[in-house]
């Protein structure tokens, strides 16, 4: 997950090869799509007795699936107040870049405050602040095996049941707790990117001026609930830039921006309308008897599902974030061209990755000590994040799944690549069989990738039913076309990996 090592170049296949892996990629992605959506038509009434359907509005006839809280969650709160609040930070944003140039972070610092203020009460917006006062203190002291003791103790305070009941006391909603409770948990990334780069290499700016450098970066209104994560150094680098530096307010780039964004809300709101699929994955009677093809539909529509939805809650703050002139982490690539658990980490959730390297991964001793240490800086990352997404179960076991799927990667990696092993391969096959071969192995990586996510979306028993069904009963049947069109899915991943290489190259500098 964590190497940085530049990748080897990827071969390029004939056009006509190509075409035929994009015709079984989006035929077999429509395909399952279409007889989930059968699956879920002819189920509708016994899903709507258990879940309650909501009626829908973007297509007429059809109802929606409201199970996915996540998104059920950022839409009413967007309709309610987020839109607004995020309109008024881009306006105030550029008012202050134009009139008070020298003043902008700190008007943006008291926007934010105001705001989160405004939607978390004066105990939420207490809670954050005294986080924030907590670190400030243990950064001082610049000892960061302190910043991690205190960043794990209170992180546990979200789950310690009677603190969790009193934070819940506060709201009339479990939503506006929610919203707190999401404050928070991206809250302590941003304090322990401030506490450990102060301890590594301090602001040159007195105790003053670095509390209001942290208040900024803590109360940022876009990044302030959801990210994506943008570490200290970087957010004080960009925002230090000189007056009269914000980028011009380019009208139709924020226009096309924003019709993008929008496309891809219609896109993850007409997946709900025609297919129940979160329904259908919290009700495990159905997916014993869910048909192949329906069930290879339910996860991708999962997967996919999941990278719609994460491409509008970044979308919108990172688009905030460049009109202010900061460079925010490259949005999620889509996870049907995901073809590694390596390739996964570091392409969904760029921020997330590129803070877990820097604070977790290197520090830990990463690839500079042996395999060993490698494993061991990997899975501290792993099990931080498996930690800070609430340490239930599934989540032990989909970081568990996880951090195997990357060790057995970069041992084949390392083996394949060995003195001995490599020039017997470069004699014997073509860079272009090479590249198929490596799209043979991705399909079974892939494979996993999918169980695993489909764990971390579903639970256990999602994963549980699914190994079941594809791979233990069905291994003989649905196991291989899922193989052929996994391979299919990896040539697509690597074409694109093959582009980008050959973009970075002729890139000038």
């Amino acid at each position: 997950m964590m190497s940085t090592q530049k990748e080897s170049s990827i071969a390029a296949l004939p056009g006509w090869e190509l075409w035929i892996y994009w015709i079984l990629s989006m035929g077999s992605h429509l395909y399952s799509f279409y007889h989930l959506h059968r699956f879920s038509k002819e189920y509708e009434g016994g899903l709507d007795r258990e879940f309650e359907l909501q009626e829908g509005f973007l297509i007429p006839g059809y109802k929606k699936d409201p199970t996915d809280f996540e998104w059920s969650f950022w839409n009413e709160w967007a309709r309610k107040c987020l839109l607004w609040s995020f309109l008024g930070h881009a306006v105030i944003s550029r008012l202050a870049s134009i009139f008070i140039p020298r003043g902008r972070v700190a008007v943006l610092t008291v926007y934010g405050l105001l705001v989160a203020w405004a939607e978390l009460g004066s105990l939420g917006v207490g809670v954050v602040f005294l986080h924030t006062c907590l670190f400030f203190g243990v950064a001082h002291l610049r000892r960061p095996a302190l910043t991690w003791v205190c960043a794990l103790l209170l992180l546990a305070t979200l789950y310690l049941g009677s603190l969790e009941e009193l934070q819940r006391s506060w709201f009339e909603t479990e939503a506006e707790y929610y919203l707190l409770y999401c404050a928070i948990a991206v809250c302590c990334l941003r304090s322990i990117s401030f506490s450990l780069e102060h301890a590594w290499r301090p602001l040159e700016a007195g105790g003053l001026a670095r509390f209001g450098w942290l208040t900024a970066y803590t109360f940022y209104h876009p990044l302030f609930y959801n990210g994506p994560v943008v570490c200290f150094r970087d957010f004080t680098r960009q925002m230090q830039s000189p007056c009269g530096s914000v980028p011009r307010l380019d009208v139709p780039s924020l226009l096309v921006s924003a019709a993008r964004i929008c496309a891809w809300w219609g896109l993850a709101e007409l997946m709900i309308h025609l297919m129940y699929t979160h329904a259908i994955a919290g009700y495990e009677a159905y997916l014993h008897f869910l048909p192949p093809w329906a069930l290879g539909g339910l996860a991708l529509a999962l997967v996919q599902f999941f990278y719609v939805k994460y491409l509008v809650l970044f979308g919108l703050p990172s688009l905030l974030a460049r009109l202010d002139g900061l460079s925010p982490p490259r949005l999620p690539r889509c996870v049907s061209i995901m073809y590694s658990f390596t390739g996964m980490w570091r392409h969904f959730d760029v921020g997330l990755y590129h803070w877990l390297v820097r604070y977790i991964y290197i520090p830990a001793g990463g690839s500079r000590h042996g395999p060993l240490w490698k494993m061991l800086s990997t899975a501290l990352a792993f099990c931080f994040v498996c930690y800070w997404h609430g340490g239930h179960g599934y989540l032990r076991n989909w970081a568990l799944m996880n951090w195997l799927g990357v060790m057995v990667e970069n041992g084949l990696k390392v083996s394949l690549r060995s003195p001995r092993v490599y020039p017997a391969i470069e004699r014997c096959l073509s860079p272009a069989m090479r590249r198929r071969c490596l799209a043979f192995l991705s399909a079974f990586s892939t494979a996993m990738l999918i169980l695993s996510n489909m764990v971390f979306l579903g639970g256990n028993h999602l994963g549980r039913i699914f190994w079941k069904r594809v791979f233990v009963q069905g291994w003989s049947t649905v196991a291989v076309p899922i193989l052929i069109f996994l391979y299919s899915f990896a040539q697509i991943g690597l074409e694109q990996d093959r582009k980008e290489q050959l973009s970075a190259r002729d890139r000038p500098g």
